[in-house]
């Protein structure tokens, strides 16, 4: 075990160069948690560790996980550097806007393998670690999406995949329960990023108008995981939604 172990609650936040990812990792950084940051590309994800500062609490391990090996990496390298893991929010997501009959196979192929597979072999890692260590146990939270519950038009791979995502979510949950792992899920709603700038200026509604939404604060989702990641280990948030008020959701279509 390392000797950084003593640094306390540590977390894996894929994803975590732009976002929704970075915001979170800098919220929980914020509250002490010592950081592995993974993404694909390591530019932004040293940008997030620039912001955060402490660079004795900070790890960054680029990650492709839609891939086995590396994914494996991450969370070996984690436990290496920091001795244990608390929390993995498993962040890291794609999308690709098409109508049915125009989306490729490529593109589908594409968000399935990041959004649910790659999903899946965090989780998967997450569990075999946190079976493992002593204490036993620890926290997942899903990255899901308000559209595991309501498309948005020209959504089939992200609302499919998300619809998975909420499967996964509780099969995981019932399995934890044996190992004292909780698993969660956050459901996010308009969260003003680089990606969602285009929904201030119009988005393509169900009733086939273009009309502009609301975005809320980024930071107030990595608040809404640092509640969830912070409960105690007998109580678990299984399903969080967090979205700005008056966006188009409830009711939609």
């Amino acid at each position: 075990m390392s000797s950084l172990k003593s640094l306390g609650r540590v977390a894996i936040v894929t994803g975590a160069g732009t976002g929704i990812g970075r915001a979170t990792a800098l919220c929980l950084a914020a509250d002490g948690y010592s950081v592995a940051l993974a993404g694909r590309r390591l530019e932004p994800l040293q940008a997030t560790a620039d912001l955060i500062g402490a660079a004795e609490r900070v790890l960054i391990v680029p990650t492709d996980v839609t891939q086995e090996a590396p994914v494996a990496a991450l969370f070996a390298q984690t436990v290496d550097r920091f001795g244990h893991l608390d929390l993995l929010f498993n962040n890291a997501g794609s999308g690709a806007a098409a109508p049915i009959d125009q989306l490729t196979l490529a593109q589908w192929q594409g968000v399935v393998d990041v959004n649910l597979t790659g999903m899946f072999l965090c989780l998967r890692e997450a569990f075999r670690v946190m079976k493992a260590q002593t204490p036993q146990g620890g926290r997942i939270i899903n990255n899901g999406s308000i559209s595991a519950y309501t498309p948005r038009p020209q959504s089939a791979a992200y609302t499919a995949t998300k619809h998975g995502v909420m499967g996964l979510t509780k099969t995981a949950a019932l399995e934890g329960r044996a190992h004292h792992i909780a698993v969660g899920q956050i459901d996010i709603g308009n969260a003003g990023t680089e990606m969602t700038t285009r929904m201030a200026a119009g988005i393509l509604q169900a009733n086939g108008t273009v009309m502009a939404e609301p975005l809320m604060d980024v930071n107030l989702v990595g608040e809404s995981v640092l509640y969830m990641a912070n409960l105690p280990l007998s109580a678990n948030v299984l399903f969080h939604t967090v979205m700005a008020t008056n966006m188009p959701f409830v009711g939609r279509g």
